[in-house]
């Protein structure tokens, strides 16, 4: 009998409001998601609340026993490239604070937008910053804490990692560290220039980062649809199909091998009603 063929698993990113084992898990389970994204503090501000350990366990026993995968989104003010010295440090602060909430609560992985270097002459001084202030708290890391997973941006202004490529440059930075992982949003890197919506586009795309990072280091999808056309360098997410790059890309997504362990994340437009379809959707084509 031939072996299965191993398939990405399919959730969103869910609210906390009320806490991440009520709200959470009770979101995952209306939309038949196998693994969720979560905010594990404000995505918009510094504050970094003290974790609570029987809220974290008691999510981790709840989200084991309905097999669901966890992954935590950091805040969206962390630019690891930033020439303002204020930003820098709390940008090294917040990613040190969300791995370790991420291991509390027993995330695979936590996601950091790669950033921007602001000023065209800071770009090489960017680089050197990210390595000094980052291989300590990667190299800090146990076998068990989650992976750092770079999401490469929509490629506007002095993006560091304004198409594919660049992650080279990033994965240097951070001496291609073990515990460094890639994730992969369809709306940005549509917006960089990257064009997924035709026939093969997808393919190609995936098959590039494979060869820039390594299947190895391919570990989540943030599966959306773009309001804008390829390469408008806008970050506008859609309700798949409903977008510019459309279904079909996203079966071919689907079939990739390289995809079979990089579950898709929807953050799409709308809450459980969306977002039920949508991840019943990405079943259907999924197979």
């Amino acid at each position: 009998m031939p072996t299965p063929v191993k398939k990405p698993r399919i959730g969103a990113h869910t609210p906390t409001t009320g806490g991440m084992v009520k709200r959470s898990i009770a979101y995952a389970q209306e939309i038949g998601a196998e693994a969720i994204q979560v905010f594990a503090s404000s995505p918009r501000t510094w504050a970094m609340p003290e974790a609570k350990p029987e809220l974290d366990e008691a999510f981790k026993i709840k989200a084991a026993e309905l097999d669901i995968e966890t992954y935590v989104h950091a805040p969206f003010l962390i630019n690891l490239g930033s020439p303002t010295e204020a930003t820098y440090l709390n940008s090294l602060a917040s990613t040190k604070y969300s791995l370790e909430r991420g291991a509390d609560i027993g995330a695979l992985g936590v996601v950091i937008h790669t950033g921007s270097a602001v000023d065209v002459n800071h770009v090489e001084k960017a680089w050197k910053q990210i390595h000094e202030g980052m291989m300590p708290i990667l190299n800090a890391l146990g076998d068990d804490a989650p992976f750092l997973l770079l999401e490469p941006t929509a490629g506007q202004g002095q993006s560091l990692v304004k198409k594919l490529d660049d992650l080279a440059m990033y994965l240097k930075a951070l001496e291609y560290h073990p515990k460094v992982a890639i994730c992969l949003d369809t709306c940005h890197v549509f917006a960089a220039g990257h064009d997924i919506s035709v026939k093969g586009g997808m393919t190609a795309t995936i098959d590039l980062l494979v060869e820039i990072a390594g299947i190895e280091r391919f570990q989540l999808v943030h599966a959306n649809d773009s309001m804008d056309v390829c390469g408008a360098l806008k970050d506008r997410h859609q309700n798949i199909g409903d977008g510019h790059i459309g279904i079909d890309p996203f079966k071919e997504l689907l079939d990739h091998p390289a995809v079979a362990n990089a579950p898709l994340i929807l953050e799409t437009p709308g809450m459980e009603k969306e977002h039920g379809k949508e991840v019943a959707l990405l079943k259907k084509l999924r197979g």
